[in-house]
């Protein structure tokens, strides 16, 4: 398997030559669903889930298909029928030849007074974890995490103690679009000294054989 990280929360999977795209919200390349045969949204905050993008690659794909939640799928579902899935946690499905597990019912608690959204996360081929906007433990083995590394509902010692929780070979960040430059170093020692397991920072575009 091959992993290409594209900007902020957006992960990009091949396999036998078949493509899976997780999240590309707005703040994602305008191409990172290129090629894609399956699409997966974790929940429905736009850096997430770009509804004009998607209802594109709906459109310009016949083959395309899109697995998500309830409150996502609602918006798109009816323009295509039978190509938009709805999942929750528990749900297992095939998309594009990989294997996914859902896991997860809600949003981090970004304000006590801003209503909690319905998030899933995505368990690929028994390998790849990718939580969306939740620090949710799969209860599976996870190889690789993608990890939120900077939110507004998250802090460092949050997003540490999650890595030691879920115990992956390896931790790469993801939702780091707000993170700047100044303080990655900052971010990269931490977590690497504490998480317990391997952390890497992609660079948008490059990809890591699995």
């Amino acid at each position: 398997m091959e992993l290409t990280k594209k900007r902020h929360a957006c992960i990009r999977l091949e396999k036998d030559g078949r493509r899976l795209v997780i999240d590309p919200g707005v703040f994602s390349e305008e191409d990172a669903h290129t090629g894609a045969e399956a699409l997966l949204v974790t929940h429905e905050h736009p850096d997430h889930f770009d509804e004009a993008r998607l209802r594109a690659a709906l459109e310009a794909g016949p083959a395309v298909e899109l697995w998500t939640l309830r409150s996502v799928a609602e918006r798109i579902a009816p323009a295509f029928p039978g190509r938009v899935h709805t999942v929750g946690h528990g749900d297992t499905f095939t998309a594009a030849g990989f294997e996914v597990q859902v896991h997860g019912e809600l949003h981090a608690v970004i304000h006590p007074d801003i209503p909690r959204v319905t998030n899933v996360g995505y368990l690929v081929d028994g390998t790849v974890f990718h939580p969306g906007d939740a620090l949710t433990v799969p209860g599976h083995p996870v190889e690789t995490l993608m990890l939120p590394v900077h939110a507004p509902w998250n802090k460092i010692s949050e997003v540490i103690d999650y890595v030691r929780e879920v115990g992956p070979r390896r931790a790469i960040d993801i939702h780091d679009a707000l993170l700047t430059e100044l303080a990655r170093p900052i971010y990269d020692n931490q977590i690497g000294a504490l998480g317990g397991a391997e952390h890497a920072r992609m660079t948008p575009g490059d990809s890591w054989r699995l």
